[in-house]
């Protein structure tokens, strides 16, 4: 799993470089997350542009980073695929999660 890590701001945008997260990937994807929010990132945004597909794996995996998360900091997410989209709306994560159309949507927002 490749994930590019840049700061802007106090947040950290987190852009996921691979095209899936699934059950092969969900694992390592979720504790390279951890470990970002452990070295003192709090303020997240997930960039999911370049992923075209999500399993429940993967939504479970970012489930589970918003409850390591917990109350020190936020997790918005970014640049949803139609497909990604659907399946958040499916799961209903639409509701638990602040999504955006861009970066520069969520940086506006906070």
């Amino acid at each position: 799993m490749i994930i590019n890590t840049t700061n802007r701001d106090d947040l950290s945008v987190l852009e996921v470089m691979n095209n899936r997260i699934d059950s092969s990937s969900a694992v390592e994807f979720k504790d390279h997350l951890k470990g970002i929010i452990d070295s003192g990132n709090h303020q997240l945004v997930l960039d999911l542009g370049r992923v075209d597909f999500i399993d429940s794996s993967g939504i479970g995996a970012i489930v589970g980073v918003l409850k390591y998360l917990g109350q020190k900091g936020t997790l918005a997410i970014v640049g949803m695929s139609q497909t990604v989209d659907r399946v958040f709306r499916l799961t209903r994560m639409d509701r638990v999660f602040s999504i955006y159309p861009t970066v520069e949507d969520a940086v506006s927002a906070r």
